[in-house]
């Protein structure tokens, strides 16, 4: 029910809240959560917004839309701010401080299974399944899975793998087994607790557990080698190096320092960013950034605990000891505080804070580049005024015709998007109906069909098309568009080689732009690309044809041993560049022989 904030005696609702741990609630006029906090004494604390002068304009704010206000008591303080991360996270009030976390970060899963697989995945099920993560980097996660595949054999496929179903021998043993690296519980041959063993191996191993591992396998070896079982031992031995290589590569601090975990946090006016890393007999086996932005210009000292919060309930931490910068009021469990000043643990606490600054330093940089205007834009906007055209042309075509000595006429279009070359859309064109040469009819047949093709398959048209050439070209391609009814609907220029003029339909006066403009270096790159493109054809195309020709003089070359060689080589110049031994590995050595003698002949 809507409430009005001025019949509302606030004094009656404080006088009957408890003194008691709990979390509140301010709701605005229409029923809606804007604010949820934590208080130790929920009457002192509502109390307070309700009673001074508040130094922060946005908590004026706040107060003034609160009309109503509703609290839950709960057994301890922290009980309290359990609840109150959770009703942040789910109901995501106007002024609370907003968590933000838009990367989804790897984990390592070892799924609820029987024989249970380890996988790389980002996206955490409630199954059962463990979870160890999050790692910042994909990368790092690939280094240790591999180093668990050297040191264990564990299965990759997805079988469902039943008592029942291994029983039957539903399952075949794949690649993985005859190359040594799964031991194929499909069908029997490895025991269950065998395979358990491994893994409960492998658990330590993403704890940071590295000397219980290390310290069964010496056993292990221990015993195959009194067994005279060498061979396996030699394998177990490599598995130790392995780890040891391992652990000395990730120890920064003294091993002594075990299940603990650092928390640090730099803020600026906006936003603060906290650093977690979670140490293992001296290891650092995780470690995570997360950005919050501020709503009510929150201290450093309100912030810290919510960050605890969130990032505990994300990794499932069970630290016995947590390293700050500074004392909180209080966390859920008993757990022990440090703040160092000096030693290992001052070390790690800069270095988390060290993490937190590059943090907040590649954040306010990319903030900084979102700023900065499009370059891409902007080009599109001067080129749209210097053109004169009604629309940023972000889809441009240039056409351009090509023959040599009167012969093989051919057209090619190149296709411009967001002033960038798209090539899978540039097109080549063989002139169809036009006799002879005739740079004006070819224009017209090129574009009629281009656009033609365009309207049939109801594809998007460019904003802008550049004819290579002046106003006879230009003349031409409009005679195109008026067929198609497009005269008028796209922008249309031509550009002529002497003097770089700039023609428009219907103006008998050039533009000339500046030599230095963009706008006309853009053009002269996008005509340029499309002269390129229509002579690379041509030249294929004048070099098919003179070796079709020449090849169809061979006695004992047909068509089909032809198709065979422009098949594999694609240009003149590739096959007369092959030896014998190359081309009678396609056509024949009878064939390529044939070949070979022909042009020999014909280069002496």
């Amino acid at each position: 029910m809507k409430k009005n904030k001025k019949n509302i005696d606030f004094n009656v609702i404080i006088s009957g809240l408890p003194d008691s741990p709990g979390v509140y609630q301010f709701l605005d006029i229409n029923g809606k959560i804007i604010y949820v906090g934590k208080a130790k004494n929920l009457k002192k604390r509502v109390s307070s917004y309700f009673q001074k002068t508040h130094d922060n304009a946005k908590t004026d704010i706040l107060v003034n839309r609160i009309a109503e206000i509703n609290h839950i008591v709960v057994g301890s303080e922290q009980d309290a701010l359990l609840l109150e991360n959770n009703l942040i996270k789910k109901l995501q009030p106007r002024y609370n401080v907003l968590l933000k976390d838009d990367k989804t970060f790897p984990w390592i899963c070892i799924k609820n299974e029987k024989f249970p697989r380890v996988f790389l995945t980002r996206n955490i099920i409630k199954d059962g399944s463990q979870y160890f993560g999050p790692y910042t980097s994909a990368r790092m996660v690939r280094v240790i899975l591999e180093m668990i595949r050297h040191l264990y054999n564990l299965r990759t496929c997805s079988h469902l793998l039943s008592s029942q179903n291994i029983e039957n021998r539903k399952f075949k043993v794949c690649l993985e087994y005859h190359i040594g690296n799964c031991k194929a519980p499909c069908i029997g041959n490895q025991s269950l607790e065998e395979y358990d063993q491994s893994i409960d191996q492998i658990r330590n191993l993403l704890k940071g557990n590295i000397n219980s591992v290390s310290q069964f396998l010496k056993e292990r070896m221990k015993g195959l080698s009194e067994e005279y079982r060498f061979e396996e031992a030699e394998q177990i031995k490599e598995k130790i190096l392995l780890l040891e290589k391992f652990q000395s590569k990730s120890t920064i601090v003294n091993p002594s320092i075990n299940n603990v975990d650092v928390f640090s946090i730099v803020d600026d006016d906006k936003r603060a960013f906290v650093n977690f890393m979670k140490v293992m007999n001296g290891a650092i086996i995780q470690a995570h950034t997360i950005e919050m932005v501020k709503r009510l210009n929150e201290s450093k000292e309100e912030l810290l605990p919510i960050a605890i919060i969130e990032i505990w309930q994300m990794i499932q931490s069970r630290a016995n000891e947590i390293i700050l910068p500074f004392e909180i009021e209080f966390l859920p469990g008993e757990i022990t505080i440090t703040v160092p000043k000096i030693g290992d643990k001052k070390k790690l606490l800069d270095l988390s804070q060290r993490n937190a600054k590059h943090y907040q330093a590649e954040v306010n940089r990319m903030l900084e580049e979102q700023k900065k205007p499009d370059r891409t834009l902007q080009l599109m906007e001067i080129i749209r005024n210097d053109l004169r055209l009604t629309e940023l042309p972000s889809h441009i075509e240039c056409f351009d015709n090509s023959n040599f000595q009167g012969k093989e006429p051919v057209a090619a279009c190149v296709v411009f998007k967001n002033l960038k070359p798209s090539k899978n859309d540039y097109r080549h064109f063989n002139i169809k109906t036009v006799r002879g040469i005739n740079d004006f009819e070819s224009m017209e047949e090129v574009v009629y069909r281009r656009y033609l093709r365009l309207t049939e398959e109801k594809t998007s048209l460019p904003q802008l098309i550049i004819i290579d050439g002046g106003k006879g070209q230009l003349s031409s391609a409009l005679k195109a568009l008026e067929k198609l009814n497009l005269r008028g609907k796209i922008s249309i220029i031509g550009i002529a080689k002497r003097l770089e003029e700039i023609y428009y339909a219907d103006d008998p006066i050039p533009l000339y732009l500046d030599k230095k403009s963009e706008t006309l270096k853009l053009i002269q790159r996008i005509r340029d690309e499309a002269h390129r493109f229509g002579i690379g054809f041509h030249r294929d195309k004048r070099s098919k044809s003179f070796i079709n020709s020449e090849l169809e003089n061979i006695k004992g070359i047909g068509e089909n041993t032809i198709q065979l060689l422009f098949s594999e080589f694609k240009t003149i110049e590739t096959i007369l560049s092959k030896s014998t031994d190359e081309l009678s590995g396609i056509i024949g050595k009878s064939r390529a022989l044939l070949i070979k003698d022909y042009f020999n002949k014909k280069l002496m």
